[in-house]
């Protein structure tokens, strides 16, 4: 055997227990995913997560089955989820946002997490981001560059801008906050940061913008703020205020604008991510990845809605134009 050959045969022998258990008739191979969020992960998420699992030979139902977990009760429960995960024995764990992966790696040194964080380099969750190191790694959606980059797109669409709500999960940390407040200088724009925590608090933040005479709002990534989408989208749309997101799935759904990396995209990378995790590959060797594309989509007729003629130069820059 060639010497080639022989190093790759002994780097797939990892996988070989846990994927011929499933194949052999063994017990199902089991993954978690902690979900921050009160309700489960919306359209396209879990389609887009089989799909990449699929990818690699690893079936919803047949050879694999998914535990989901949410905190309807709100952040604080993610503890009692991640050790019920760990009871069921998962062979990886699915944890998206900055403080599940955080919990997850508090209740597990061994297991591995696949971790979907907003700035995971910035909340410590792993050692950099070529060499993860420990049981964690994932893929950083690069957050608080984009929440910065959203104000200038802000810029483009609004007439004399000069205030921007943002709407801020604290549980991401404090890197969105901070970037988009030295980009807000940069752009000679004031910003004032809402918290939202859970469900009951959006009404009390878009109401606090609005009476704080905001021209605009710029919504945070987070898993629970976009659980929370069409909460805020119908708020936004009472007090007509122009909004940013992160998602397109959040203009479709009414939002006026979204700038970000592609959804479905990204949760079937969780999906690549994991599978190779399960056939062997060790979290602490596998570079986090990051998205390489970013989607710029309008709604024309929430635009309308608003009073808003969106230039020229900027429908030229969409990527979609819902109309």
């Amino acid at each position: 055997m060639r010497r080639r050959a022989f190093i790759t045969l002994l780097g797939g022998a990892a996988a070989w227990p846990l994927v011929a258990r499933a194949q052999q008739g063994g017990s199902t191979i089991r993954v978690g995913l902690l979900w921050p969020g009160d309700a489960p992960p919306v359209s396209p998420r879990m389609e887009s997560f089989r799909q990449g699992l699929r990818a690699l030979g690893f079936i919803d139902g047949q050879n694999i089955a998914i535990e989901l977990r949410y905190a309807q009760r709100g952040p604080q429960q993610l503890p009692d989820l991640a050790a019920e995960l760990i009871s069921l024995k998962v062979d990886a764990i699915l944890a998206p946002g900055d403080l599940a992966p955080k919990v997850a790696q508090q209740a597990t040194e061994t297991i591995p997490i696949v971790a979907g964080g907003d700035d995971i380099l910035g909340a410590g969750i792993v050692a950099s981001l070529s060499r993860p190191g420990g049981n964690t790694t994932g893929l950083t959606i690069l957050s608080p560059e984009l929440s910065a980059k959203r104000l200038e797109i802000l810029r483009d669409i609004i007439p004399g801008l000069s205030r921007v709500a943002a709407l801020w999960d604290p549980t991401t940390g404090a890197s969105q906050v901070a970037m988009t407040t030295s980009a807000a200088l940069s752009l000679n724009l004031k910003l004032q940061v809402l918290e939202v925590r859970r469900r009951e608090e959006v009404a009390a933040a878009l109401r606090a913008a609005h009476d704080s005479q905001a021209d605009a709002l710029n919504v945070f990534s987070s898993p629970i703020l976009a659980s929370l989408h069409r909460e805020i989208i119908v708020f936004a749309a009472e007090y007509r205020l122009p909004a940013i997101y992160q998602w397109k799935e959040h203009v479709e759904a009414g939002g006026l604008v979204s700038y970000g990396p592609n959804l479905a995209a990204i949760w079937r990378q969780f999906g690549i991510i994991v599978a190779k995790v399960l056939k062997g590959v060790k979290p602490a060797d596998l570079p986090v990845e990051q998205p390489t594309k970013f989607e710029l989509v309008l709604n024309l007729r929430t635009a309308k809605s608003l009073g808003l003629s969106i230039p020229p130069s900027v429908l030229l820059r969409a990527d979609e134009v819902i109309e």
